[in-house]
């Protein structure tokens, strides 16, 4: 009985975590990422260039939805958030720098994860009060035929991505402002939560309207700031990368010995970030209006590679190339590397730190403070659509779904202000049984109906290399519960003749 009360809720938190991410949903996630990029013939790398031609074409036919850009930077919005600053600096304090290696490599493949769920979300999405509607919830009812499995998906969405995802994002904030600014961690929260109201009241237009703004930009200056950073550290980048592709093969002479946790690490952050393979990329992917399920499939694999090769390997060679980094051994508890700056565990403060070296470190904790507060801010909105979309799903239209939307706008905006409190293992811990739970039942989904989304591809090209515009009609394919589809395949017919 002692031994019970002297349990606290970290600590059962922490072993929930740790069963979730067990090795093998991180073979698991290897495994289908590798699987899809096989057999997709690396459309990833095929069809960069159509990637980023896509992102600004939409389906003008169609009024419906929001635009292939929108859903781009609002999948970007909720891709970029912490887990690009104190995730990276978290798998770099357990995994060392090699972990920055596999995370490179999660998501180079899952992007072919990222590809196949993006499409078939396009495939079963339906419309709703003037909106499209997606996600795994849908295919997994429409295209496993397997309601009780997407009701399961929807309620843990609906959990994990308002009321465990959110505290993730406003904790890092709030520990940037109290090490920048001395600011008291509850006001920060508080701050966070009015401001996120204001938008998600305006629902989902609102949303992709601020996405459409802040995602790019956000983005864009962190890289600037960080090529700074790394020019006046330009000695030492040629070692960084060789102690990352060192301790990513396990032959580094001090970080060898942790290769397990440099492969778990990396991949669990890597996934965390990018959200390849997750679940909640195409719930935003089904919300897009395009002319084919390819297009969406293409865009969505695309914002995988801004998100880690870019926003996360600008923060990991900036705390490499600065040394503001300790790395311990999870097992041991030993100190493999200790920085030269007092540091400890692995939080904001390793980024702070490393852009401190330049600036001072009262300025570098206010930049990073504010990047963190950008970044955390727009991938809560991302949340809060997400989960809204799994109330759609649960709820469907009337009275049911209004109240239900309200009590996620109040449910999310207490979250947000409890996990500005709350301890960053803690919070971290959380965010990852959410994650791992989310990833368990989409991962298995889309391997199961990825010959769908396959068929789709090899259709797609092959009417591109007759010369003309590919057209999508699901009933040529045997896809049945493809209801908007079908009507649009039906309204174009009529129209042509």
């Amino acid at each position: 009985m002692d031994l019970l009360l002297n349990i606290s809720f970290e600590d059962v938190v922490s072993k929930i975590s740790g069963w979730v991410w067990s090795p093998p949903l991180v073979i698991l996630c290897l495994c289908a990422a590798l699987y899809f990029s096989l057999r997709t013939r690396f459309v990833q790398v095929r069809r960069i260039g159509e990637m980023c031609r896509l992102l600004f074409r939409n389906d003008k036919a169609n009024n419906t939805g929001i635009t292939s850009f929108q859903a781009f930077c609002l999948a970007l919005s909720g891709r970029v958030g912490t887990g690009n600053i104190v995730g990276v600096a978290t798998a770099i304090g357990y995994g060392g720098p090699g972990s920055i290696v596999w995370m490179w490599i999660i998501a180079f493949l899952g992007a072919g994860s990222a590809f196949v769920e993006a499409t078939l979300a396009q495939i079963f999405k339906e419309e709703h009060n003037g909106q499209f509607r997606g996600g795994p919830s849908y295919y997994i009812e429409k295209g496993l035929k397997c309601k009780w499995l997407a009701v399961v998906f929807a309620v843990v969405a609906f959990v994990v991505c308002g009321f465990l995802l959110a505290p993730v994002q406003s904790n890092g904030i709030a520990i940037a402002f109290a090490n920048s600014l001395h600011i008291k961690p509850i006001y920060v929260g508080i701050v966070i939560a009015v401001l996120l109201g204001l938008i998600v009241i305006g629902g989902v237009k609102r949303i992709a309207y601020v996405a459409e703004i802040m995602a790019p930009l956000m983005a864009i200056l962190y890289i600037i700031l960080s090529l700074i950073v790394l020019c006046c550290n330009a000695s030492a980048i040629p070692a960084v990368f060789m102690d990352m592709i060192k301790g990513a093969m396990g032959t580094h002479e001090i970080f060898g010995g942790i290769i397990g946790s440099t492969i778990a690490w990396g991949v669990k952050r890597g996934i965390y970030s990018n959200e390849a393979g997750q679940g909640t990329g195409p719930i935003v992917a089904g919300a897009a209006k395009v002319s084919h399920p390819v297009k969406q499939g293409l865009v969505q694999a695309f914002s995988v590679y801004v998100d880690t090769l870019l926003v996360c390997t600008a923060t990991a060679v900036m705390i490499l190339a600065t040394k503001t980094y300790n790395v311990v051994d999870a097992a041991t508890g030993q100190h493999l590397f200790t920085s030269p700056y007092a540091l400890g565990d692995p939080d904001v403060s390793y980024t702070a730190t490393a852009i401190g070296t330049l600036i001072g470190s009262n300025a570098g904790n206010l930049v990073v403070a504010v990047a963190l507060a950008f970044f955390a801010f727009t991938s809560i909105m991302a949340y809060y659509y997400y989960a809204e979309t799994s109330i759609v799903y649960l709820c469907g239209k009337g009275k049911k779904e209004n109240i239900m939307v309200w009590v996620l706008r109040i449910g999310i905006l207490a979250a947000v202000v409890y996990g500005s409190t709350k301890t960053a293992k803690t919070a971290w811990d959380l965010g990852d049984i959410g994650v791992g739970t989310m990833a368990w039942i989409n991962i298995i989904t889309i391997l199961l109906l990825s010959p769908k989304a396959l068929k789709l591809l090899r259709s797609y090209e092959k009417q591109e290399k007759s010369g003309k515009e590919p057209v999508f009609n699901p009933k040529e394919f045997g896809i049945e519960n493809a209801d908007f589809w079908e009507k649009k395949a039906e309204t174009d017919t009529d129209e042509a003749n």
